[in-house]
């Protein structure tokens, strides 16, 4: 490159790097403050009104070519849709004849855990439903009282007086419970 181009060239470059230190040094002492936004707009339709002037402070950035005391440009934040009302439910007539209220399939507790206290004087219960996979606890009991007549369709667990039966299949186990008036038997039906 002849020496007469390398010159203005080497010139331009040390005087943008001066340009570039000077700016990014003359920004890094000036505070800076945010641009100010406008709260969201209520849920009513209400008239908006004219933007409001720019704030007493102002954001030092300025683009190029701008005056020193000109104010800086303000930007507007466009307010977020309301969202209509939800409506009230409508009222649907059912085609269907009525069930009974009480059937069978509403009266099975589902394969979840029921806990049955022993220490209190209260009667048990002589039936229960469970879907496969539900456990019966029952709570305050030794070790090996509670026995069942279908080991095949039960997994019995016994751990510091509790008994945790879990059901397997589908079928029927009788549950004995020994009380001080006797047995008490207590019919479950898995399905």
């Amino acid at each position: 490159m002849p020496a007469d181009q390398a010159g203005p060239r080497r010139l331009a470059a040390l005087a943008l790097a001066v340009g570039i230190v000077a700016g990014a040094a003359g920004c890094a002492a000036e505070p800076v403050a945010p641009l100010p936004v406008r709260p969201p707009a209520p849920t009513t339709a209400a008239p908006q009104s004219a933007p409001s002037p720019a704030p007493p402070f102002a954001s030092t950035a300025r683009p190029s070519g701008t005056p020193v005391g000109a104010p800086p440009a303000v930007g507007t934040v466009p307010t977020a849709r309301s969202t209509p009302a939800p409506r009230p439910p409508t009222p649907r007539r059912s085609t269907r004849a009525p069930t009974p209220a009480t059937s069978m399939s509403e009266s099975c507790l589902g394969a979840v855990r029921y806990e049955l206290p022993l220490s209190g004087p209260g009667p048990l219960p002589s039936s229960l439903c469970f879907a496969t996979g539900g456990v019966l606890r029952l709570r305050d009991i030794g070790p090996g009282e509670v026995t069942v007549d279908r080991e095949d369709l039960v997994d019995s667990n016994y751990e510091a007086g509790v008994v945790d039966l879990r059901f397997l299949r589908t079928g029927t186990v009788d549950v004995f419970i020994p009380r001080e008036a006797g047995t008490h038997v207590l019919t479950v039906v898995v399905r």
